[in-house]
């Protein structure tokens, strides 16, 4: 017999937002670094204007992601944008799978 353990908790991700500042301290990056990421269409901040913007806490996850590619595979923004769509892909497709089984 298999022995199942259910787990629960609160996704912080979800429910946290931050200011432009505050994710740039959090990551350790220039605003310049994370505007550049919101033009690649990796970051989605909300609000009208820049002074605004709030970044909801799972951006902070695709930051460091971003981050871990370019500084351990040396890859470009472009494509580290592209690799974190692919590898959110598959965690997505892994969920499914889940789900079936």
């Amino acid at each position: 017999m298999t022995k199942q353990t259910l787990l629960t908790g609160i996704l912080v991700e979800d429910s946290n937002e931050l200011t432009l500042g505050e994710l740039s301290r959090a990551c350790g990056k220039p605003a310049e670094w994370l505007l550049a990421l919101v033009e690649e269409g990796v970051l989605e901040p909300v609000g009208d204007n820049q002074s605004q913007w709030r970044f909801r806490g799972y951006c902070l996850r695709r930051v460091r992601i971003i981050q871990r590619l370019e500084s351990d595979l040396g890859v470009n923004m472009a494509g580290a944008a592209l690799a974190l769509e692919l590898l959110e892909k598959i965690d997505e497709l892994r969920n499914q799978i889940a789900v079936i089984d």
